[in-house]
């Protein structure tokens, strides 16, 4: 068995279509009008038609639970975070630190599906690399492997 995507029902197709182009960036890998696979690896489906699909009434699907998110990771975070002002989006909570020091953006999608946009691991530790702490520091603040860490350090520091 093999896992393909997950996939969000959404109410209005070319709505969620438009938001993961232009906000995400996301590239339409097939558009077979009621489902839309996105090459990042995920798919929209039109509520009335995937409503129809499983058996169920439409007012059955419930938006925003609250219980799963799409995350996604941007290299330049910061850029991302200056988009232009026409594109309004509804924060979950606007940048924050996590405890692994990874920083992060959560807001929600036109259905109100949670999307979380954050920086790469890699990024994480070469910013707390340069910063001067050792492979060992890093990699007990980010809770990434000694290993990761010491990949991406220009050269290996150690605290021994």
């Amino acid at each position: 068995m093999k896992f393909v995507c997950p996939l969000i029902v959404v109410r209005e197709i070319g709505v969620s279509r438009a938001f993961y182009e232009t906000v995400l960036g996301q590239k339409v890998l097939y558009d077979l009008g009621e489902n839309v696979f996105f090459e990042g690896g995920f798919a929209i489906h039109l509520r009335s038609h995937f409503s129809g699909l499983i058996g169920v009434d439409e007012s059955e699907i419930v938006e925003g639970p609250k219980n799963a998110e799409l995350y996604f990771e941007e290299d330049d975070l910061d850029a991302f975070l200056e988009r232009p002002e026409s594109v309004d989006l509804d924060y979950v909570h606007e940048l924050r630190e996590q405890p692994w020091e990874q920083r992060v953006v959560r807001f929600y999608d036109p259905d109100q599906h949670i999307v979380e946009v954050g920086e790469p691991m890699e990024s994480v530790a070469k910013r707390l690399l340069a910063s001067g702490l050792s492979v060992e520091e890093v990699a007990g603040r980010t809770l990434m492997p000694v290993e990761f860490v010491g990949e991406l350090a220009p050269v290996h520091k150690s605290n021994r």
